[in-house]
């Protein structure tokens, strides 16, 4: 069931919209910030909340990365895989992550703190190769900076 706090700012939201249903990614993410992600209960409370189907609000959920429809750790890392990071060598920092974490793409790591994603671009091309931390971008990067910005999420 959707909480007071959750429905208040949700609320807030659709008044901004034309209609109920426009301010649904918006709801999407005011869940996942008290919930962490979006799971099929979650998504048939917002639904009706909303008055869709469920069906209508996975299908935009399941069209935006960063809606995340399964468990997630305390902290996403998501690392920008545009052809800008790739040629200034983001294989690098995928390496060093996966080994440091011991974890593949979509994976968590076993104490919940991490989950390591690829995302297709973070807007920073010229500050190649970078990735984000939760909402922290980090930009121009190199593998042996990686253990410092991992230990800052605790």
């Amino acid at each position: 069931m959707l909480t007071e706090e959750e429905r208040k700012e949700i609320e807030v939201h659709i008044e901004k919209m034309p209609k109920r249903q426009a301010a649904c990614l918006e709801a999407m993410n005011v869940l996942q910030k008290y919930r962490g992600w979006i799971s099929d209960e979650s998504l048939r409370e917002l639904a009706e909340f909303l008055d869709m189907s469920p069906h209508e609000l996975d299908s935009v959920a399941t069209f935006y990365n960063l809606i995340f429809r399964r468990p997630v750790g305390r902290h996403v890392i998501l690392v920008c895989d545009s052809i800008s990071c790739w040629i200034m060598g983001n294989e690098k920092l995928e390496a060093h992550l996966k080994r440091k974490l011991n974890i593949d793409w979509g994976e968590t790591t076993a104490d919940k703190r991490f989950t390591l994603l690829p995302t297709v671009c973070l807007g920073t091309c010229d500050h190649a190769p970078a990735l984000m931390v939760d909402e922290d971008l980090h930009r121009g990067l190199e593998a042996g900076q990686l253990d410092d910005i991992l230990e800052q999420y605790k």
